[in-house]
This record gives structure tokens, sequence and C-alpha cells, in this order.
């Protein structure tokens, strides 16, 4: 996608009409996208004119609080709850403005894989492998960019959710520092982890959504020089072919144009592949989550239901251990490497085949696992991360850059000039 911005205060009512009534035919491309639409006449779209946002439609994770309407989290135990008397934080902001909200976008139940598959909603069609899973948990949220449906996409990121679904779907995913977006108003996963983010067709929208969202923070920071590393302990074995070509293309495209491009060990990535990393999820989701396990086990996803319960596996000193080391692991990062930019596939494999994990759960949770290796890291170390789309041959890989806190301008920078060499 280019970098143009198709929105504007003349064309929203035509652009949402138009989306709104692909989303009612529910054609292929289309269908489990979205959990609900927002009627037009009660969608608020007093738009400043001179705000770059006027017009933009944005579709919403259903994990966000939108006036008026249920919150799901792709449950079906939640579908009777309440309708929510406010927006949450950041989509409010989005309405300041000037952004329409279009809809709830389909998700893994509560978040809680890095796949999109929903048994309860469907699942997203993949835009670029037919047949392929969308990439989660915020699944529905890039296929409504990825088709046009919606410019902006807001969702959240535990472990690369909203970075995988843009790799797989070629389009610009932004997991910001967890501190600079509010999540209030937001269903928690996992309260150490849990990012929000925007995504889009390209970086100059998806910073125009992310400065309209975040809140006032502590200064950010900026890098003395930008300098690429690529971990050769960390996040480079078990590569796809098409994900190892497509990566190495990048890396050259990158070097010829002047970068910075060092392959060497990272030491915190050795240590960050001890940590336990499934507490965090486990055990804060089942604090958040734990009556409605016991009352509605039934009508759950069997795989959430069953991560969740692994917190039962947990005892209190274990998961403080956990919170200590991870406290550590961020502090050695931020004093290792706090001027460089860590490059990685955002994931090793392509979209795997839908029809592969549906019935096989040994194979759903190791793939699980592979896609959410690489992205996890910037979660785990309160990092800032983009994952960028490049095309090699005949297969789109997402191109992974990630930065210590607060320096989410500066990341977003570099990466609209990789965006530039890329395309």
């Amino acid at each position: 996608m280019g970098t143009n911005i198709p929105w504007s205060v003349n064309n929203v009512s035509e652009r949402l009409t138009k989306t709104l009534d692909r989303v009612s035919k529910n054609d292929k491309d289309v269908k489990a996208v979205f959990t609900s639409t927002f009627a037009p006449g009660n969608v608020k779209t007093k738009q400043p004119v001179k705000s770059p946002l006027a017009g933009a439609l944005v579709s919403v994770k259903d994990l966000f609080d939108v006036e008026g309407h249920v919150t799901r989290a792709g449950t079906k135990f939640m579908e009777n709850d309440a309708a929510a008397l406010c927006d949450a934080p950041p989509i409010s902001q989005l309405r300041k403005a000037g952004a329409v909200m279009v809809g709830h976008t389909n998700m893994t139940e509560l978040a809680f894989s890095g796949l999109g598959i929903n048994p309860h909603y469907g699942t997203p069609a993949n835009t670029l492998i037919p047949g392929t899973v969308p990439g989660g948990s915020t699944a529905g949220g890039a296929v409504s960019v990825a088709t046009g449906l919606a410019d902006i996409a807001v969702g959240t990121d535990t472990g690369g959710s909203l970075r995988i679904p843009a790799a797989f779907n070629g389009i610009v995913g932004f997991k910001p520092s967890q501190i600079s977006v509010s999540r209030q108003g937001c269903k928690t996963l996992s309260s150490s982890l849990d990012s929000v983010g925007p995504m889009a067709g390209n970086v100059r929208a998806v910073r125009l959504a992310y400065h309209a969202m975040r809140q006032s923070v502590q200064a950010f920071k900026t890098f003395k020089q930008a300098s690429f590393v690529v971990p050769t302990n960390f996040g480079m074995d078990d590569l796809d072919s098409a994900v190892s070509d497509g990566f190495k293309a990048a890396l050259d495209k990158l070097s010829n144009a002047g970068f910075a491009v060092e392959e060497r060990s990272i030491p915190v990535l050795d240590t960050l592949k001890t940590l336990p990393l499934w507490h965090f999820a486990s055990v804060e989701s089942m604090a958040e989550y734990q009556q409605a396990m016991d009352k509605h086990i039934d009508i759950m996803d069997p795989r959430v239901a069953s991560r969740i319960a692994r917190a039962k596996d947990v005892d209190a000193v274990s998961y403080c251990q956990s919170l200590s080391a991870r406290r550590t692991l961020i502090s050695q990062y931020q004093a290792d490497e706090a001027d460089n930019i860590i490059l990685m596939p955002t994931c090793p494999v392509l979209p795997p085949k839908l029809a592969d994990l549906l019935d096989d759960d040994d194979r759903y949770y190791a793939t699980n696992l592979q896609v959410l290796r690489n992205p996890s890291v910037a979660n785990v170390l309160d990092a800032c991360s983009v994952s960028l789309p490049y095309k090699h041959q005949s297969h789109t890989i997402g191109v992974m850059l990630t930065a210590a806190n607060l320096h989410d301008d500066a990341l977003l920078n570099v990466a609209q000039r990789c965006e530039s060499i890329f395309r």
C-alpha cells in the first residue's frame, strides 16, 4: 500500500456506507471479520476539519468498550453483558481526532492465541494466502484493514497480537511502549504484557492513529545513531525458506541503503529463553476470569480454557520469581541495547493452513508457540516494536523492528524510512 491516506470528511459517509454494505453481504473475503457493526445513525461523526484523522474509518477489537455496545472479547459468555456506558480512552481520543468507529472486530477468545481462530464467531480469511489463518489475536482488525473495510484497526498486543496478523496480511502493525496508551476500558489478558496499539496499511497512518491514542507520559527518547542488530542466538532458526529468503533480501536492501546492520549474539535473549513466559498470561488471565471459568467452562474455547487453567500449576513464589526475573531482563536490555534496533522476521513461518490446526491440538499449540516466539520479545522486555510488510518474489513476510521503551517516535521514523526502501 502507498503512503497516501484515502480518507477525508468529504467522503466518509460514502466510504462508511460501502463498508457496512460489504459486511452485510457477508462475502467470503469479509466473513467473520466483525462481530458487530455500529449503526451509522449512532456513529459520532463530528470531525475537526484540521485533524489529519478526520474521516478515517476505524475498526475496534472486541476487547474495547464502545459506548452503547457490548464488549464480548471473542467469547459467548459475555455476549449478554450490559452495553458499555462510555468509550475506552483510546477510542474516545480517536473520535475527538475525527475518526469514525465502524464496528467491533473478531478475535481469538480472550485474546489468548497468535493464530486468530475463533470457534464461536468463525475465523476471518487470510487476505494473502487462501485457506490459512489470519494471525491473532487481533485477527478481524488486520483483515478489516487488508480488505479495505477500515483504514485503521485498534487492537492489543500481549505477545504479538498486532504484529502477527499484520505480518500474515501484508500490513503494518505497531506495539507501542506499554505505558504510552491507556488500557482502561480494555479487557485484560495479561496485566504485565498487554499493550494497546494500531494497525494500518502504512507507517504514516499508524503514526497518526498512535499519536491520537497515546496519553501524556515521560519524555520520549531518540537514538544516538540508529543501528540494526540481527540476533544470532534467538529468533533466526526454524525459518520457512520463503521467510529466510525474504528476510535476507530485506537486509540487503537496508544495507545497500546505508543502514548499519550487525549480526551478533544479544546476551539478554539467552536469559529470556529461561523465563517461563506462560506464567504471565495464564496467572493474570485466571485472576480476571476465574468466576467465568467456574461458571461458563462448557461454552469456552477449550484451547483457551486449558491454557488459562495452567495457572493452577503455578504457586505464588514461582509467579513472583517470574515477575522479578522479567524486571531484571528489562534492566539488562535497556542497559545493553538502548541505542540499537533488534531486527528479526516477525514470524518464522508463513501463515499455516487453517484446516491443519482445527482438529490437531498438538499441532495447534506448537504452531502457536512458533508464531509468538519472535514478537513476544518486545512484550517481555517492555519495548516498542513494529512489523513492516516486505514482498519477496511471490510471498509477503513481516520484518520486525524492536526498540527499547519510549523510543516509539524514533522507531516509527526509522520504520518509515525502511518502508520506503522496501517499496
